[in-house]
């Protein structure tokens, strides 16, 4: 099965901000995620973000 990824206005914000090539790196890597869903084990958040999972693209940390 494959899943879609949507983008909140924060995120889009939030992309702008970053450089071309970490942007692209980060837009990749979501498709990946949205593609490979399946085969994963999300990355649990706690305390503040619990209910949220994370993926790690270099330096940062993707938040769904």
């Amino acid at each position: 099965m494959s899943y879609s990824a949507e983008y909140e206005p924060e995120a889009l914000a939030d992309l702008e901000r970053l450089t071309q090539i970490v942007r692209e790196r980060v837009i990749i890597k979501i498709a990946w995620l949205a593609k490979n869903f399946d085969q994963i084990t999300p990355q649990a958040l706690t305390a503040d973000l619990s209910g949220f999972f994370k993926l790690r693209v270099g330096d940062y940390r993707v938040i769904y």
